[in-house]
C-alpha cells in the first residue's frame, strides 16, 4: 500500500441532505446479537467504535420491518416497537457523539431460512410465490393485502429512522431476501402486476416501496437500496445478463426515488459485462452509475484475500487489494466503497488505511463473528 496514495478514498461526498467526510462505508452485516430483537449498549458501542475508527458512513446490520415473519433468526433486531426504537435511538446518539453518520438497513428476509439456526417465526414465512428458491417451496405467497402492509411497514420504518436522527436509510433488496425474491424470475411466479416476464415488471414491488419511503421522508433525505445479481440460493444467478436489462431493472428504482444504488458483488474487482467492455471493464456499481446517473456504492471482498463468503466457512484473511480499489475510484467508476468483514475485526481499519499503517491492519478473524468487538 505504501507504493500508492489512498487520498481518493478520503475525499468528501454529498448526496441529498447527507455529507460524508470520506468514501468508506461500513457494509451492513448480520450480527444477531440483539436479545429479544432490541439493540442494547453493546450494539451501540460496536457501532460507535467504527465511527471513532474513521468510517464515513455506517450502515447497520439488517433490522426488520413490522411484519409477522420478517426475520429468520431470533437475534436479528427489530426496527419497530417502542423498546427496539429506543435501543436504536441510543445507537445513533452514540454514533453521532463520535462524529459519525449512520443509516439502518431495513429488511424483510422473505422465505429464506437462516443457515445459522433452525429457529422459525411463529407466523408463516412469506414471499412472492411461496418459494425460497426456484422449485423450492417454503411458506405462503403474499396476497395484495400482505404486499400493501409490507410496503407501509417499510415506509413507517424509514419515517422512524428519520425521526430518531439517522442520516439515511437503506433498503435490503439483495441476496435472495424478500425484495430480491420479487426481482428474481425463479422465485417470482406471479401473474399479477407484481410479476411478469421482464425484470422491469418484477421491479414494481421495490419501486413502490421506494416511492412510499420517499413520501415518508421527504425530497432530500437519502434513500439507499442494496442490490445484487447473485443470490445466497444461487451464486451464479443473474437478474440482468445485459446492460439493457440492467437499465430496465434499475431505472424504475431511481425514478421512484432511490438516491444511491448499493451494488453487491462477491468480488468488487470483477467486470460485470466483460463481453462488452473487457476484462478490466466496469463492475456492477460502475454500470449502475453509467446507466442511471445515480450515486453508487460498490462492495465485495474489500480487504479480504479471498471471496468474502469464505468467512462463513471459517477462513481468515489479510487486508490486500487496495491498489485495485484506488484505481477504480480514481477513474470515478463508483462513488463509495463498502467494507465488510475487515471492519468486523478491525474497528480502526479506515483510520489505518488513511495513515498508511500497513503493518497495523488486522486481517479478518473468524472468531470475531462470535462477539461484538
Amino acid at each position: 500500500m505504501s507504493s500508492f496514495a489512498t487520498d481518493v478514498l478520503f475525499q468528501p461526498f454529498s448526496v441529498g441532505s447527507l455529507t460524508l467526510p470520506n468514501r468508506i462505508v461500513m457494509a451492513p452485516m448480520t450480527r444477531s446479537f440483539a436479545a429479544d430483537g432490541i439493540p442494547g449498549p453493546s450494539n451501540a458501542a460496536y457501532y460507535r467504535r467504527r465511527a471513532e475508527g474513521g468510517v464515513g458512513l455506517i450502515l447497520s446490520e439488517g433490522t426488520v420491518v413490522n411484519r409477522p415473519a420478517s426475520r429468520n433468526h431470533p437475534g436479528i433486531p427489530f426496527f419497530h416497537g417502542e423498546a427496539a426504537l429506543a435501543g436504536w435511538q441510543h445507537v445513533i446518539d452514540e454514533v453521532h457523539a463520535a462524529g459519525g453518520r449512520m443509516g439502518p438497513q431495513l429488511w424483510h428476509t422473505g422465505a429464506v431460512k437462516s443457515f445459522l439456526t433452525d429457529w422459525t417465526p411463529d407466523a408463516p414465512v412469506e414471499s412472492p410465490s411461496g418459494l425460497d428458491a426456484p422449485g423450492v417451496e417454503r411458506g405462503v405467497a403474499m396476497s395484495d393485502a400482505d404486499i400493501a402492509d409490507t410496503i407501509a411497514a417499510f415506509a413507517q420504518a424509514a419515517a422512524d429512522a428519520k425521526r430518531l436522527g439517522f442520516d439515511t436509510v437503506e433498503l435490503h433488496g439483495a441476496h435472495g431476501y424478500l425484495i430480491d425474491q420479487f426481482f428474481w424470475s425463479g422465485t417470482n411466479r406471479r401473474d399479477d402486476r407484481y410479476g411478469g416476464p421482464s425484470i422491469g415488471e418484477r421491479a414494481r414491488f421495490a419501486a413502490e416501496i421506494i416511492a412510499a419511503v420517499r413520501a415518508a421522508v421527504g425530497p432530500d433525505y437519502p434513500i439507499v437500496i442494496r442490490l445484487s445479481q447473485w443470490k445466497q440460493q444461487d451464486y451464479k444467478a443473474r437478474l440482468a445478463p445485459s446492460p439493457q436489462e440492467m437499465a430496465q431493472w434499475l431505472e424504475p428504482l431511481v425514478a421512484a426515488g432511490a438516491s444511491v444504488l448499493h451494488c453487491s458483488q462477491r468480488r468488487f474487482w470483477e467486470p460485470e459485462f466483460p463481453e462488452v467492455d473487457g476484462e478490466n471493464g466496469l463492475n456492477f456499481a460502475g454500470w449502475a452509475k453509467k446507466l442511471t446517473g445515480a450515486a453508487t456504492i460498490s462492495v465485495g471482498s474489500v480487504g479480504l484475500s479471498g471471496d468474502f463468503m469464505g468467512a462463513f466457512g471459517g477462513e481468515g484473511s489479510t487486508s490486500v487489494g487496495l491498489d485495485r480499489l484506488v484505481e477504480r475510484m480514481e477513474r470515478d467508476e463508483f462513488d463509495l466503497i463498502a467494507v465488510g468483514r475487515a471492519l468486523i475485526t478491525d474497528a480502526s481499519w479506515a483510520a489505518k488505511v488513511r495513515s498508511g499503517d500497513v503493518d497495523g491492519l488486522r486481517g479478518f478473524e473468524p472468531a470475531s463473528l462470535h462477539e461484538l468487538v
